[in-house]
This record gives C-alpha cells, sequence and structure tokens, in this order.
C-alpha cells in the first residue's frame, strides 16, 4: 500500500504541471481567462477528446477558430448565417450539424440556467449526487430541438457508460491546487464528490496497480476505481488522474 501511494504522489507531482498542458486538451480552455469562455471551450474541447491527442488538440484549437476565438459570445449570440459557417467542421465522427445542435444546446442552458457551470453547481447543490447531476445535466442538454444522431456525442450515466469525457471536464472545472492546470472556477462542487475518467489507457494501468477488479470499462469500474484512490486522498481522489496518466507515459504496464 504505501509503495503504491508513493508511486501515485510521485507521478503525481510529475504530471500535475504546466509543462504539459500544451499536449492536452486542457490546452484549448486555457487559452482564455473568462470563466464563460473556459467552461465552453472546455465543454467542447472533452467533447471531442478520443483518439489521437495531437489531434484533438488541433481539432479543438480550429473549433474555436470557428467561433471567432470567443466561444462564449458565439454561444450567445451567433446568427444563422454564423451558425451554418459550422458546417465544414469536422473532428472524426462529431460534423458541424452536431456542432450547430451542442452550440444551440449551450446557449439554451445559458439561457434557462445561466450557463453549464451554473446548472453544475446549482443542480449538485440541491441533490449532492454527482452521478445525479450528470443524469440531469444530459436530460436538460437535448431538452430542446437537435438531431437525434448528436446525442452518441454526449455519454449516459444512466445506460451504465464511464462518461470519461464528462468526468475529466469536470476535473477541470471543479479541482483548485497551486499547480496551474486546472482551473477550479466551480467551488460550489467540492473535490470530493469528482470521479476518475476511466478510458481504456487508464482502466488498463489501474488494473496492472491493482486499483480496480472490473474488467468492463464503465461507470461500476468508475465507482470502484474512484473508491479505490479515496483510500489515498478522499478530498481529492482525482488528482490521480495524473499519475494514471502518467503512469502510462513512464511506462508501468
Amino acid at each position: 500500500m504505501e509503495q503504491l501511494r508513493e508511486l501515485l504522489e510521485r507521478l503525481h507531482d510529475k504530471y500535475n504541471n504546466p509543462d504539459f498542458i500544451a499536449d492536452d486538451p486542457i490546452s484549448v480552455p486555457h487559452r482564455y481567462t473568462d470563466r464563460a469562455d473556459r467552461e465552453i471551450a472546455g465543454f467542447f474541447s472533452a467533447t471531442i477528446a478520443w483518439g489521437n491527442r495531437k489531434a484533438i488538440v488541433r481539432s479543438g484549437h480550429r473549433m474555436m477558430h470557428f467561433m471567432d476565438d470567443a466561444p462564449a459570445d458565439f454561444v450567445r449570440n451567433a446568427s444563422e448565417r454564423e451558425l451554418a459557417l459550422l458546417s465544414s467542421y469536422v473532428h472524426r465522427t462529431f460534423n458541424g450539424q452536431d456542432l450547430r445542435d451542442f452550440v444551440l444546446a449551450l446557449r439554451r442552458m445559458e439561457e434557462r440556467h445561466g450557463g453549464i457551470g451554473a446548472f453544475f453547481e446549482s443542480r449538485y447543490e440541491a441533490v449532492q449526487s454527482m452521478p445525479a447531476v450528470l443524469a440531469d445535466f444530459r436530460r436538460e442538454f437535448f431538452a430542446g430541438d437537435h438531431a437525434p444522431r448528436c446525442e452518441k456525442h454526449l455519454s449516459s450515466i444512466e445506460k451504465g457508460a464511464a462518461c470519461k469525457r464528462l468526468c475529466m471536464y469536470l476535473r477541470w472545472m471543479v479541482r483548485r491546487d497551486d499547480r496551474g492546470v486546472d482551473f477550479g472556477e466551480w467551488q460550489a462542487i467540492p473535490m470530493s464528490a469528482l470521479y476518475l475518467p476511466l478510458d481504456v489507457h487508464v482502466g488498463d494501468m489501474a488494473r496492472a496497480l491493482g486499483l480496480l477488479a472490473r474488467r468492463q470499462n464503465d461507470w461500476r469500474a468508475v465507482e470502484e476505481l474512484t473508491a479505490a484512490l479515496r483510500v489515498f486522498d478522499a478530498g481529492d481522489p482525482a488528482r490521480y488522474d495524473f499519475s494514471l496518466f502518467g503512469a502510462g507515459i513512464d511506462g508501468y504496464l
């Protein structure tokens, strides 16, 4: 146990470092200082965060160019003509129609709740359960008109999905420390409420380190892994996302 703790802490200290921002999807919201811009840029960057990391980062920055490098203003005020210009955007299976529907869903959330961050903070304060908030968010996000095909780009916790990209986005927006990587904008949500972003690589590393027994990378595995990491830091388990990511880079498998 102590050996594992030392490894996790050493990797966290190495990779929770601004030097790694440029090559990570979090570099997209790091372009901005305004909370609303960070929320929206972060949400879109997390939404397309699957596959090759360099391609994700390039696509995220390109998406911001489509929004005139002012994502919050674009979400609030883009005209039909400006929305139509999104049609040529594509990242893997996330296309311009999906992007348009997501922009309009965020506009609706802005009008109804004051923004995506205000929704997450108020819902967490009301229900005190991050899984419940994730379910509520997806329902609210798709409550307006949209093409059904875009729903595949926002995972459903109610269907047992690991919700890796949403958990990663929440880490970015909720976690706060003095390292300069995560933003800590949503202070109404405690860091203890966060869950680990789980993908194939993190799952493989967690199993290799004895932190995860479940074979499927689903929400039950997220709960199991997060519970195991709360043993080491109950107040901030998601910081070990840096450790498991770093363990892969450092060749611990």
